[in-house]
Formats: C-alpha cells, structure tokens, sequence
C-alpha cells in the first residue's frame, strides 16, 4: 500500500543551517529512512529530476526521504571553489543526523550516484546501515582525466560558445563548474571500499570499467537499463530519467530495510 504524501519540504540545516536540503516525509513505518547523497558538477544537475522522482517514490513506500546539496553546490552556503572532498563526506554525516532526528528512524539508508554513492560508501556504519551505488567511481585519477578531457572539447566547443578558448587552463574549471588544485588532488584519491554487506551495486549498461573492477572484487552487481553518457559533452544539459533504475533502486532499499 502507498502511504500518503506530503509536500517536500524545503529547509536549511546543519552547523551555521549552511546546507540546503527537501526533506520527504513518511511515517518510518519500517524504521528506516533514506538518505539521497548526489553527484557533483553537471551530473548533479542532471540527476535533479531523477532525484526527486525517486524521493516520491520511496514516501510512498513508507520510507522518509532527504535530498540535499553538499557545502559548496546547489542552493548550500558557498561556492565552487569551496568544494572539497574532506567537507562532502562530513556534510554526508550531517544529514544522516538531520534525517534521523526528523524521521525519528533509527536506522539510514543511503542512494548515491557517481561520487555522491563514493560519498555515502566512506560514512562509517554507525552513519550508515546501507548504501544503494550507481556507477560509482572506482578510479578518481582517472575521473579527473575524463573531466579534464571534457573541459577540453568544451574549449574549442562552438555550438556553446562564440569563439574557442584554446588557452583556458582545464585545472581551473570542469563543465561550468570552477574547481581547485585540493578538490582535483581529493578526487584522484577515490576508490572503492573493501567489499562487504552494506552495498548494493547498480552499474548501466554502458559501464564497462566498474563491471571489470567490481567483479573482480567480488561485489555482486546488477546492470540497469540507463545509458547516462557521463562523459559526452552533448549530454551535459541532459536531464537524465529512468524507470528501471528508480525501480531498481527502491527494490534494492527496501531488501536492505
């Protein structure tokens, strides 16, 4: 049965209420909420939609949702350059805590796309019960190459821009988005934790890097309908919708609930 749902509520919260997040409520029927930990740059952009249809969703499940913006993006306090690593997995905390006091849940899930599922896989378990991962990042170096490589096409990219800017340093900015020497240098350090019980792993269909990386981990993974095109520029103002990953996703939630 689907619970009633109630209109998502905008509101700031945290040390200083610096972040911004929508809070969905339910009544926690199972004791679980579930916390929804987004990308970073454009990807965040293009999973807003996706977001918010999957945080209706799993209220009419039953399970209380947040979606919120790190230090730095969306409507938080601060501004691009004020990104970093270290400051995302601590604003990953922050809204475990918040979610929890709202909800009154005693046990958080997580869903996370890109580095938000790299996010939501660093929280310790007593942050965390479980976390739902697509295409997370198994390489941040070579994440970094490929939005360097990104930045580069957009240079010389004339259906965006009036003129080429041959010259412009790509360590200074990624899809719009300015970026420092730190956030670039955190990045590079990203991988995948060790393999145990608290992951579920969602991959697209077009991911062959992770498929190669994750099973020779071990890790059981499920391929999903989707083909986000992470790295094709003509995407970038893409929204990106997909049922059979939003089904995925809360089929995979509720197992961990």
């Amino acid at each position: 049965m689907k619970a009633r749902i109630e209109a998502d509520l905008p509101f700031y919260f945290g040390p200083g209420r610096e972040l911004f997040g929508f809070y969905h409520p339910a009544p926690a029927l199972g004791g679980t909420a579930v916390l929804l930990c987004p990308p970073l740059g454009a990807e965040q952009i293009r999973c807003h939609r996706l977001y918010r249809q999957l945080a209706h969703g799993l209220a009419e499940s039953g399970f209380p949702v947040l979606r919120f913006d790190y230090y730095g993006t969306g409507d938080s306090a601060g501004g691009s350059r004020d990104v970093t690593w270290t400051r995302c997995l601590a604003d990953v905390a922050t809204a475990a805590t918040e979610l929890r006091a709202r909800s009154g849940a005693q046990r958080i899930l997580a869903f996370g796309t890109r580095l938000g599922a790299n996010a939501a896989l660093e929280a310790t378990e007593a942050v965390l019960a479980g976390v739902v991962a697509w295409d997370a990042i198994a390489d941040g170096a070579a994440l970094v190459r490929e939005l360097d490589q990104m930045q580069d096409a957009l240079k010389v990219d004339l259906n965006r821009f009036d003129r080429a800017r041959p010259d412009l340093d790509v360590r200074m900015e990624w899809q719009g988005f300015e970026t420092t020497d730190r956030l670039r240098a955190e990045i590079a350090r990203v991988a995948l934790p060790a393999p145990g019980s608290r992951a579920a792993w969602l991959m697209s269909k077009e991911t062959d890097a992770i498929s190669r990386h994750v099973t020779w981990q071990g890790r059981p993974l499920e391929p999903v309908d989707v083909t986000p095109h992470w790295e094709d520029i003509d995407r970038l103002e893409m929204a990106i919708l997909s049922h059979p990953l939003i089904d995925a996703a809360k089929r995979r939630l509720r197992e961990m609930a």
